[in-house]
């Protein structure tokens, strides 16, 4: 009466092969898991710490060969100021004014008048900073 074994003794010869892979996919996966959850919150904190200012020119109007006007939506957390300027036919600056905005509310929905140098066939928002700057 022989027993046949099929198997080496249990923890005699150190971890099996599977027992490895088992262990590596284990600290694979907590380690991804780690990088997700800081990606997360990161992305949380930015969208709740980050906000600052979000402009966006609605339309523009050329109203003369002197002025143009801007029909601006700012969103702010602050305080701040946004920088337009009007563009000629040519691609020529022809007008530049930055525009201060202090009120109180979060969103703010403007029309803003820029006098030009000549006739104007494009504004465009240049970017907005959040603090001081220069006066409306």
């Amino acid at each position: 009466m022989t027993a046949v074994r099929e198997a080496t003794p249990e923890g005699r010869y150190g971890r099996t092969e599977d027992q490895r892979a088992d262990r590596k996919l284990k600290i694979i996966g907590a380690s991804l898991g780690v990088v997700l959850l800081g990606v997360v919150a990161w992305i949380g904190f930015d969208y709740v710490g980050g906000r600052g200012i979000s402009a966006e020119v609605i339309k523009s109007k050329i109203v003369s060969d002197t002025r143009a006007e801007v029909h601006l939506e700012v969103r702010k957390d602050g305080g701040g100021y946004c920088t337009l300027r009007a563009l000629s036919e040519d691609g020529r600056e022809v007008a530049r004014r930055d525009f201060r905005f202090d009120q109180p509310s979060d969103r703010i929905d403007d029309v803003v008048a820029l006098r030009t140098t000549s006739r104007a066939t494009a504004v465009e928002l240049m970017g907005c900073t959040a603090g001081g700057g220069s006066s409306r």
